[in-house]
């Protein structure tokens, strides 16, 4: 088997693809449960899975790929994701994500609803194309995360889309994104470069990180793909204590929040976590857009709160509510529509996206 350094540690070169039994969480049974539940945290990763209805040829036809691309991308910018690896499969899609505020759910139903919306349309089409929900399991930190990544890139050469050589022939995956130079800012290598052995993102990095993931690819055999295939079963990926400290936050917040989510409840634990996210954020863009807080003009539509209220809407999921009370906007139907209103001018659009590419997500 071949192998290569990580850390100073010799470790074969398929990584975590061929042991994953000990990454595996099994986890609650759905039948124990229910509707598994979303366990959503600022800094939380996971690997996000869904198929089409019937296994159909979902992303096969000509612009359904390239589409799911586009709106991927919008979604990363508009919730503050960081998209460490995707695949686009014919049928299914993987994505690595990392949140940087407690928004899968909202964020992977716009995301879905918004190419589903296009791709109906253009294609007059009805109906749902996804068979379910989408799934994500919470991955750890480290190296179980790693590993998802290499079984992401990895995808089309287990299903025979493309030979182990052509890996990067393969469009509609973020492996080919990384060299380019015009590289998308929500797509970020460094995870999985960096830990295979703290690679840099840089061409000699990319260089030896393909060469091991080619290698890895030549032991894609029968037994290692089924294995491989535990990467997307269960709701959890990580360490003993991982695995712990999730049924933990599971236990603090499972069947209240499973209750809630039947009743269309927003709850309490959730509402304030996703408050103090966009808390945060509206601190840094109004401390680089040089607007006191403190002392917000009362004129409901001045040109200052609009342009925090356009660059919050375009880049996190803040409700309306939450906007028109903290810059005194009036009702919430009004704070989306000075939002709306700046950013349907050119010069209110740009000063918005100069105003963002100065913050960190």
């Amino acid at each position: 088997m071949h192998s290569l350094m990580r850390g100073g540690e010799l470790i074969s070169a398929y990584a975590l693809i061929g042991s994953l039994p000990t990454l595996l969480e099994v986890g609650i049974r759905k039948e124990e449960m229910g509707r598994p539940l979303r366990i959503e945290y600022a800094g939380g990763r996971y690997h996000v899975i869904n198929r089409g209805n019937y296994r159909r040829n979902l992303f096969g036809e000509e612009g359904g790929a390239e589409a799911f691309e586009r709106v991927l991308g919008e979604a990363a910018e508009r919730y503050g994701w960081r998209v460490h690896a995707y695949v686009v499969m014919r049928n299914h899609f993987h994505l690595a994500i990392e949140l940087t505020e407690p928004n899968l759910s909202v964020g992977m139903k716009w995301l879905q609803g918004t190419w589903v919306r296009r791709n109906n349309r253009f294609r007059k089409l009805v109906g749902r194309p996804f068979q379910d929900r989408f799934k994500a399991l919470v991955v750890e930190h480290g190296a179980a995360f790693s590993g998802v990544c290499d079984y992401i890139h990895l995808n089309p050469v287990r299903a025979h889309a493309v030979k182990a050589e052509a890996m990067l022939e393969y469009p509609w995956s973020s492996l080919p994104k990384w060299t380019r130079k015009d590289r998308p800012k929500w797509l970020d290598p460094r995870t999985a470069l960096g830990e295979r052995g703290g690679l840099p993102d840089s061409a000699q990095g990319w260089k030896k990180y393909y060469a091991a993931l080619a290698l890895a690819a030549e032991e894609v055999t029968q037994v290692k793909r089924r294995t491989a295939g535990s990467m997307s079963r269960g709701w959890c990926l990580g360490s003993a204590g991982f695995r712990a400290a999730m049924k933990d936050r599971m236990k603090r917040k499972g069947q209240e929040l499973e209750w809630g989510r039947k009743a269309g409840l927003e709850l309490e634990d959730t509402r304030r976590e996703l408050e103090e996210a966009w808390e945060d954020r509206l601190q840094r863009l109004a401390k680089v857009a040089k607007i006191s807080l403190d002392r917000l003009p009362e004129k409901k539509s001045d040109p200052g709160k609009a342009l925090l209220a356009a660059a919050m809407k375009r880049s996190s999921a803040v409700s309306n509510a939450w906007l028109a009370q903290r810059l005194k906007m009036g009702k919430p139907a009004s704070a989306s529509q000075f939002a709306r209103r700046f950013l349907i001018d050119n010069a209110g659009s740009e000063r918005v996206d100069r105003l963002l590419s100065k913050i960190k997500n």
